[in-house]
């Protein structure tokens, strides 16, 4: 066998078809690779959307819970405490 160079080339060893075929399998594995990390982008992408629509949801919540938490305190504060309460009451009923 002659190149346009004039030189001849050697025959390629099992060594080096063997080594050929396992680039190409890397290389097609790598593309894979790449290919179901884009996926995975993606599919974190819209993950992250739809968690972004809660938003809203989670923040009117979260006043809710201020407001029934805030609520509860000053009602405690302002009255007394149950006990006391539920004591006077029994011994009014005996």
């Amino acid at each position: 066998m002659s190149t346009p160079s004039g030189k001849t080339r050697a025959p390629r060893t099992v060594f080096e078809e063997q080594r050929e075929e396992l680039v190409r399998e890397i290389a097609n594995s790598m593309e894979e690779v790449l290919a179901n990390i884009n996926r995975l982008s993606r599919n974190l992408d819209s993950v992250i959307a739809v968690g972004n629509e809660f938003g809203s949801v989670e923040a009117l919540w979260s006043q809710f819970e201020n407001f029934m938490g805030r609520s509860q305190e000053e009602v405690e504060g302002n009255h007394r405490p149950k006990e006391e309460h539920d004591e006077g009451q029994s011994e009014m009923h005996q």
